[in-house]
């Protein structure tokens, strides 16, 4: 099935639909050169965040949940799949070649964020 056909079904059931952009990042050189991309890399995600194209991010472990094996996931907000690809391609990890990655689409119909504000202790929690 085609993806705008599937998109069209969820919504019309009451899904909500939501596209977002998934890169699955991967290590394709040595531990110093990511390392070395790192500042750059941060700096940009931390950009990305403030103009809201940038969903969610981070490491994730290995299988066994017990190791960090360098793997990340970068959850873009954009227009079209074009233009997450261009956030992706743009950013300092993956312009030096120190990480490569997969591009998908990611529709989100069910789950939930629950945010707690404290108006008086300026405390937020997000869970």
């Amino acid at each position: 099935m085609k993806w705008a056909e599937y998109k069209k079904q969820a919504r019309d059931r009451g899904a909500l639909a939501l596209e977002l952009y998934v890169a699955h990042s991967v290590p394709a050189k040595g531990p110093e050169d990511v390392k070395a991309s790192l500042p750059a890399h941060l700096a940009y995600q931390a950009t990305l965040e403030v103009e809201g194209a940038l969903a969610f991010a981070g490491p994730m472990s290995d299988e066994t949940g017990e190791e960090m094996q360098g793997m990340g996931l970068i959850i873009y907000r954009a227009s079209d799949l074009d233009a997450a690809r261009a956030l992706a391609e743009a950013d300092p990890m993956h312009q030096s070649g120190a990480r490569i990655f997969v591009l998908r689409r990611w529709m989100i119909n069910e789950g939930s964020i629950s945010l707690n504000v404290g108006l008086s202790t300026k405390r937020i929690d997000l869970s």
